[in-house]
C-alpha cells in the first residue's frame, strides 16, 4: 500500500527498532511507496513512512530493493556528497563512502551480504542514516 510521506523532523531523528519476520508488510508497503515516488525518489526507510523499524527499500537502477536491518561492515573512499530527501526540503552536505558492504536480510528474511558502490553505495547510506535517527 503506498504510504504518506513523514516530514516531522523529531520523528525522523528517533532510532528505529530491529526489524523482525512479523514485518514483511512494512517492506511491502515501502516498495509501493518508493514506486509511487519514482519520479522524485531513489530509496525510502520505514520511519518515512511512519514506521520506526529498521527497513529500508533502495532503487538499484533496475529493480526495487527490500532490505531489513542492513548494517555497514565496511567502506572506503570518503567523499563529500550533496544530497536531497523526499522528507526535507532543499539539499544538504553530508560525508559518504564510494564502497561499502553490508550485511542484511532480504525480503524472503534469508541473510545477505554485498559490496556496493557509487550511486547505490550513497543511497544505502543515506537510508541506513534514516534507520539510525540521522537526517541530513
Amino acid at each position: 500500500m503506498v504510504k504518506k510521506i513523514v516530514k516531522d523532523e523529531f520523528f525522523l531523528k528517533q532510532k528505529s527498532e530491529p526489524a523482525t519476520k512479523a514485518d514483511q508488510q512494512v517492506a511491502i508497503d515501502l516498495l509501493d511507496t518508493l514506486k509511487a515516488n519514482e519520479a522524485g525518489c531513489v530509496g525510502l526507510a520505514a520511519n518515512m513512512i511512519g514506521v520506526k523499524k529498521c527497513v529500508i527499500a533502495v532503487n538499484m537502477g533496475f529493480m526495487n530493493v527490500a532490505m531489513f536491518n542492513p548494517v555497514i561492515v565496511s567502506k572506503k573512499g570518503e567523499y563529500e556528497a550533496e544530497e536531497g530527501c523526499l522528507s526535507l526540503t532543499g539539499t544538504r552536505k553530508t560525508t559518504r563512502y564510494e564502497e561499502i558492504e553490508v550485511e542484511y536480510f532480504d525480503i524472503n528474511w534469508k541473510k545477505q551480504c554485498h559490496k556496493f558502490s557509487g550511486w547505490v553505495a550513497e543511497i544505502i547510506q543515506h537510508e541506513i542514516d534514516h534507520c539510525n535517527g540521522i537526517i541530513i
